[in-house]
């Protein structure tokens, strides 16, 4: 794959240029995402402040989203249409990488 900073179409600077070069990489992001590289690393990006509302908007409805998140809404759901989730009782299981009969059988 070629350098992305060696192909300006690629939107693609390198961190020292667009630091040296910073009104242009604002300019350039107000048509499109400029992304910055350290050594051959994404590790940001600039957009125009028209795109930046529905970026967050994005973000906000898919981060800080946890598994225990989606467990409470399925709980709930499942409350709303009538099903009951059951759980089966726990057990023990061999454990291959414990000692002896550590692990415990069933």
């Amino acid at each position: 794959m070629e350098n992305p900073k060696e192909d300006r179409s690629s939107i693609a600077w390198g961190i020292a240029e667009a630091k040296q070069r910073f009104s242009e990489v604002v300019r350039a992001a107000q048509e499109e995402p400029q992304m910055i590289y350290n050594r051959d690393r994404l590790v940001a990006a600039v957009v125009g402040g028209e795109s930046l509302p529905g970026f967050l908007e994005w973000h906000q409805q898919h981060a800080g989203r946890s598994l225990a998140d989606a467990f409470a809404e399925l709980r709930r759901l499942a409350a709303e249409e009538g099903f009951e989730i059951t759980v089966p009782p726990r057990r023990d299981r061999a454990n291959p990488f414990a000692g002896g009969d550590e692990g415990g059988s069933s």
